[in-house]
């Protein structure tokens, strides 16, 4: 039966997404002129450094990576701590906590459906293009399937990120700064906005293992089979570190908010 039901939310979530095509294409236009502008940057940045790789990376291999991960940042945005934050203002958290589902798992599948959708219409052609583009530079065998698995991993480890930070809303009512914060926080130590080959040693190895890392270099890395990804150690490695945070940030965000959740006030009731 509960099969049935996330099964449910995935296909409602489908329809739902299929619904607002035009917010979708707004969305690929925006992230299309932010490629454009991440590539004039860093020709620049390559440009004034006068050698043509830098600190491992080649342009091509910057833009290769900063292109996808853009893409998979489309792919696993959430938009839980807006909504959690508006249910709580209008109190229609009231009724989703009374659904035959747990709220975590009732959340997790009502974004499985929009999911798909941006697989689909935002990550898979992008992946295509740079295929084409760059002449078959990405690596195609068994990372793909281990890129699947680090990419559920990684979907895993955010929500559960978002869905802590969300959970701040039943004390504030409102996470607008919080929420900028995170999304910053995130952004940076992901590696979504820069390589993390380009951050100094010293941080970069402490970044490696937080768990921000889990949600877009990790499945790059795995992906494009960099930094030791094409031994099975490295890889390994690799994901259990993302096994190991999926589970601990589970643990933390679900303890969270079954203390959280007893405390929740709406309208002063």
């Amino acid at each position: 039966m509960t099969l049935r039901r996330c099964i449910a939310l995935t296909r409602a979530g489908i329809t739902e997404s299929l619904q607002f095509r035009l917010g979708t294409a707004v969305t690929l236009f925006g992230n299309l002129i932010y490629l454009v502008l991440v590539y004039f940057l860093w020709k620049s940045i390559y440009a004034s450094s006068g050698v043509e790789v830098v600190n491992g990376m080649s342009f091509t291999d910057t833009m290769i990576y900063l292109i996808l991960a853009t893409a998979l940042f489309n792919f696993l945005e959430m938009f839980i701590v807006w909504d959690m934050s508006r249910s709580i203002q209008s109190g229609k958290i009231i009724l989703d906590l009374l659904k035959p589902m747990k709220y975590k798992r009732y959340m997790f599948w009502s974004y499985s459906g929009s999911h798909v959708v941006l697989f689909l219409l935002s990550f898979l052609p992008t992946f295509v293009v740079v295929m084409i583009v760059t002449h078959g530079a990405i690596p195609m065998g068994l990372n793909l399937l281990y890129f699947v698995i680090s990419t559920v991993l990684a979907l895993i480890v955010n929500f559960n990120i978002e869905m802590s930070v969300a959970t701040i809303c039943l004390y504030t009512e409102s996470t607008w700064g919080i929420n900028i914060v995170k999304e910053t926080i995130v952004l940076l130590l992901s590696g979504a906005s820069i390589p993390l080959a380009f951050f100094p040693e010293t941080f970069r190895k402490i970044v490696q293992f937080l768990p921000f890392r889990a949600v877009y270099d990790i499945p790059l890395t795995v992906l494009l089979r960099k930094n030791g990804s094409d031994t099975p150690r490295g890889l390994l490695t690799l994901l259990g570190l993302q096994l190991g945070w999926a589970v601990v940030l589970t643990i933390l965000s679900t303890l969270f908010w079954n203390h959280s959740v007893k405390k929740i006030t709406v309208n002063g009731g």
